[in-house]
């Protein structure tokens, strides 16, 4: 994916997440472990979004186990930083040209 389409699919996700009533903290939070595409809060949860595009074939396969640790290892850096007794979890957000799909909690 090039780097404007992340971008507009980081934003469409932005915008898709509001509309269903999540409040976003913060986009591209950076550590020397990764990034977090989105931090985003609903109700007393705090969401962790990574977000995957792609215009031909399913986007969640490239979310790889290695790539899950270091989204958790970046989530441990935001508690680090931001202390929180919030409950979160980790979101992947798959955005195609015609969709936009929140798969909550995922884990490998």
């Amino acid at each position: 994916m090039g780097l404007e389409q992340g971008k507009e699919a980081e934003e469409k996700a932005s915008l898709y997440l509001q509309s269903l009533g999540y409040r976003i903290l913060e986009r591209n939070f950076h550590s020397k472990f990764g990034e977090l595409d989105i931090v985003a809060l609903k109700g007393d949860i705090l969401h962790f979004c990574e977000v995957k595009f792609s215009h031909h074939y399913d986007p969640l396969p490239r979310i790889t186990p290695s790539k899950m640790q270091k989204i958790i290892k970046t989530v441990q850096y935001y508690f680090m930083r931001h202390p929180s007794s919030y409950d979160y979890e980790i979101d992947a957000i798959l955005v195609t040209p015609e969709t936009i799909e929140i798969i909550k909690n995922i884990s490998y």
